[in-house]
């Protein structure tokens, strides 16, 4: 993500957030559907993460249309509220990141299953990826 966007930056970071979210929603199906014998343990979680996922997506667009709304004009505190749910998306990133670490390292079924090792590694460098953005930013604010 580029850092160039001003004013607009409480906007582009929401997009961002929205489109990983989403992502992270949409994962937490794949890796249930590519590891049919999951422990129903690790299928209950992802079920619980799906729901919260979509939720937390839900509000990001809520805030993307409040940000829009406000025209060319982000009020200091709306975009102080921005940072503080960036802070929130970062951490629930962060936990989503150590559930498929478990699922890889502890899932009898995903230890018998070789693709689905590759695709939760795949799926834990998208999550970090978006954890790098949402870090980039609450840092280039706080040295402002």
């Amino acid at each position: 993500m580029q850092f160039y966007y001003g004013q607009q930056m409480p906007l582009r970071i929401l997009d961002e957030a929205e489109f990983w979210k989403h992502q992270e929603e949409e994962h937490t199906v794949v890796i249930r559907e590519l590891t049919p014998d999951l422990e129903q343990e690790y299928v209950n979680a992802l079920k619980e993460w799906e729901k919260v996922l979509g939720e937390t997506r839900h509000q990001v667009l809520r805030f993307i249309e409040t940000v829009t709304r406000s025209a060319n004009y982000i009020p200091a505190q709306l975009h102080q509220h921005v940072l503080k749910l960036t802070s929130y998306y970062l951490e629930q990133s962060l936990n989503f990141i150590k559930l498929c670490e478990q699922i890889k390292t502890e899932s009898e079924a995903v230890k018998n299953n070789p693709t689905a090792k590759v695709v939760l590694d795949h799926i834990i460098r998208e999550s970090e990826y978006f954890v790098g953005i949402a870090q980039a930013l609450l840092y280039q604010q706080t040295t402002q």
